[in-house]
């Protein structure tokens, strides 16, 4: 996956994930670069999906 590395981008994206997946919490979500791997998996796995399919979600939002 692309990194997310710009704020402004990864804001917009964290708000219509929280929006779409209601049961995701800030601190799921909360971004830090160095470990936006570990993150993106840990959110996978909370909404029970694959890299693929959270990869085609986040183009999508």
């Amino acid at each position: 996956m692309n990194e997310l590395t710009t704020t402004d981008f990864w804001s917009e994206l964290q708000a219509k994930l929280k929006i779409r997946y209601p049961q995701l919490t800030d601190a799921d979500l909360e971004y830090q670069h160095t470990l936006e791997q570990d993150m993106l998996r840990m959110v996978e796995y909370k909404l029970g999906m694959t890299k693929k399919e959270m990869r085609k979600i986040i183009r999508l939002l």
